[in-house]
């Protein structure tokens, strides 16, 4: 038996059969589903202090489930001491499993360990089916130990789906589990 995460079984169960029924797609290709989570995370002070970068990229591993690499800066800027390809932050694709995975942590888990949490706010989507979120801290993920991190940093995470309206990506995320405001 091959293993099968918790949301891609969802996803074919229940979403896509009631997406389906809603929008009426002529085919099951158009039925919107996801295709990669992007995690981004700038370091503060990563110009000064070469080994937050490196502790960044240790985190973001540990949170995602694979590698992740630093980002290095495309150019110049004296007034900030910056110098090009110079780490400042670091990233992180998922696909398929491990996707899956991550987004079922982050909903089940990660969401409703944020302080006063109320939902999520509906603003972050492109116009092109793209959901865009940041969080605070990255303490919120079970997977890191609170007496390990030197500095509390934050993290963008973009879901990229195949919709192609805002209102098609948000009624995909919200049967996945996501928890907007109302």
């Amino acid at each position: 038996m091959t293993y099968i995460p918790r949301l891609l079984k969802k996803y074919k169960e229940e979403v896509a059969p009631k997406l389906n029924a809603q929008y009426n797609y002529k085919s099951v290709m158009q039925i919107p589903k996801i295709t990669k989570i992007c995690l981004n995370q700038g370091v503060k002070g990563a110009v000064q202090d070469k080994k937050m970068v490196v502790n960044a990229v240790e985190e973001m591993t540990i949170i995602a489930g694979q590698k992740a690499v630093p980002t290095l800066s495309k150019k110049d800027i004296s007034n900030f001491k910056l110098r090009s390809n110079m780490p400042i932050g670091t990233r992180v694709t998922l696909r398929s499993e491990r996707m899956y995975e991550f987004l079922d942590r982050l909903i089940s888990v990660s969401l409703p360990r944020v302080r006063d949490f109320k939902g999520v706010e509906n603003k972050g989507f492109d116009g092109r089916g793209n959901f865009s979120m940041g969080i605070t801290e990255q303490i919120i993920f079970p997977e890191i130990v609170l007496d390990k991190v030197s500095k509390i940093n934050g993290m963008d995470i973009t879901i990229v789906t195949t919709a192609t309206t805002d209102d098609e990506a948000y009624n995909l995320l919200k049967e996945m589990g996501i928890p907007f405001k109302k």
